[in-house]
């Protein structure tokens, strides 16, 4: 058996209509992508009237690329760093105080290279309090990072972290638990 491309058949995933889909690329596009540092309070109400759920205190900064504002829910005190590319087949999920550093990429989709149609697969994703995705880091569809959990720079994560725990490398491995010093 061989892969064969031109029987692909994506029909079924449906992410919103033509129109909706049109108007958000030109919106990300011109105010999520560009380089210029408009403010995230502008950012949040657009990403607000396209269905996007987010919470106070959300830094968003220049040249993130949203694929759809309406699969994305993000908490208080989210912190989303330049270059940063949210590719939401599926739902993307950040809790309260999530950080994704600069240049990361969270991935909800990919295709089946079993099946000679080569099929897309969606996953969410979901970001649980507290945890950290480094700079130039990829999270792969259904993968969870529990609460705190850290994967550091350049890190993939194929599969869902523990909490408190850091991990680094291609595929991620567990390092060692994260301590959290309290304020004083």
């Amino acid at each position: 058996m061989e892969t064969n491309l031109s029987k692909y058949d994506n029909s079924w995933y449906r992410p919103g209509s033509k129109l909706k889909r049109l108007l958000w690329y030109f919106v990300n596009m011109f105010f999520f992508q560009t380089s210029w540092n408009i403010s995230s309070s502008l950012k949040i109400s657009l990403l607000r009237l396209f269905g996007a759920e987010l919470g106070k205190g959300v830094v968003i900064k220049p040249k993130v690329n949203i694929k759809y504002a309406w699969n994305l829910k993000v908490g208080n005190h989210c912190w989303i760093g330049e270059n940063v590319w949210i590719d939401n087949l599926a739902m993307v999920v950040l809790e309260d105080n999530v950080c994704i550093s600069q240049g990361a990429l969270l991935l909800c989709g990919n295709h089946n290279y079993k099946k000679s149609t080569f099929d897309l697969i969606i996953k969410p994703i979901a970001l649980e309090k507290g945890s950290w995705v480094g700079a130039k880091c990829i999270v792969a569809p259904g993968v969870i990072l529990k609460s705190h959990s850290v994967l550091t720079i350049g890190s993939v994560a194929t599969k869902s972290l523990e909490p408190y725990t850091i991990y680094s490398g291609n595929p991620a491995q567990k390092l060692k638990f994260r301590k959290i010093d309290s304020i004083k």
